[in-house]
């Protein structure tokens, strides 16, 4: 199969995460609102129903987060592997990659533990970066050096599907030797996996430019349309900075200027949910064959692990709980 045979089959998974994504905002709206509403009706303390509501909304879309949408993106992951090892997918996509993180229900979960020791394992390497940045050029260093570990965690984010992915492939083995295998395979076969990261920022790019620019101009041009509104709240911005005490940037004080801000709030916001569900699984398709092509000729061991064990002290300590 190919990759836009893959992505296309599995494209599903996307749109249902996205409706779920979705569901939870409305419902953390929903109870921000209600918790406020009701306060409101029967103690006139509104404000206090908004926090209340506030902090269940938070607590429900973080549970809906961390267990509806990442099972149903592991089931995309499980189904994109399963189509690049075995060059074939079942007739049911859904349904198969379902069954299969209920299956591999105990791993799944053990490996969304586990994930977050790997992500400190790259985090202590963007520090390091940064580090080393502020040594050789101040300020300016520190600011390449940040930038680079803003980059970083973008690639930690395509890592970690991968190690998932390679988790599946693994079967049989306990997810967090097949996560500190992935994490190996990102280091020995760094140069192959480098050219993924070329794709990974170049379609981040012209997605950003190409979905951004178009949403970002037809919401200029609406506001364009009300330019009154936003002198209002370009005033109001202004008289709150004033009786807070706080200052702020004068541009923010014009309403066209306001107005083109939002426009590109709006933008980002935009192509952010799009790209995530329709372009980043066409890259991650490509990025996570190379991947386990890179691996499944040469599965990590033992002494390969060492690698890492000097480079990060949670990688050494996961390696020494695993053995």
């Amino acid at each position: 199969m190919t990759n836009k045979d893959i992505y296309k089959r599995t494209l599903t998974f996307s749109i249902k995460k996205l409706l779920v994504d979705l569901l939870s905002i409305v419902l953390f709206a929903a109870l921000c609102g209600a918790g406020f509403l009701l306060m409101e009706a029967t103690t006139g303390k509104g404000l206090i129903g908004l926090a209340i509501g506030l902090v269940l909304g938070i607590i429900v879309a973080a549970l809906i987060s961390r267990f509806v949408s990442y099972a149903i993106k592991a089931g995309q992951i499980a189904m994109m592997t399963k189509g690049i090892v075995d060059d074939e997918l079942p007739e049911n996509v859904y349904q198969e990659g379902k069954a299969i993180v209920k299956r591999r229900f105990k791993t799944v979960a053990a490996y969304f533990a586990v994930t977050r020791v790997i992500k400190g394992i790259f985090n202590q390497l963007g520090h390091i970066i940064t580090k080393v940045g502020e040594s050789l050029g101040g300020d300016a260093g520190g600011s390449i050096g940040s930038a680079i570990s803003a980059i970083i965690q973008i690639v930690i984010a395509y890592l970690c599907d991968c190690c998932l992915g390679w988790v599946f492939y693994r079967e049989g083995t306990s997810s967090a030797k097949a996560t500190c295998e992935g994490a190996v395979l990102f280091f020995k076969h760094g140069k192959t996996l480098a050219k993924n990261m070329g794709r990974v920022f170049g379609m981040g790019i012209v997605s950003l430019l190409v979905i951004g620019g178009v949403f970002f101009g037809i919401s200029y041009a609406i506001f364009m349309l009300i330019p009154d509104v936003f002198s209002a709240l370009a005033k109001e911005v202004a008289e709150a900075a004033t009786r807070l005490d706080i200052t702020i940037p004068e541009f923010f004080t014009n309403g066209a200027n306001l107005s083109l801000v939002i426009a590109a709030v709006v933008g980002v916001v935009i192509w952010a949910i799009i790209h995530s569900t329709f372009v980043r699984p066409f890259v991650l398709t490509g990025v996570l064959r190379n991947y386990i092509e890179s691996g499944k000729n040469n599965i990590p061991t033992e002494d390969s692990f060492k690698i890492l064990d000097s480079k990060s002290p949670k990688f050494a300590k996961l390696h020494r709980e695993i053995n």
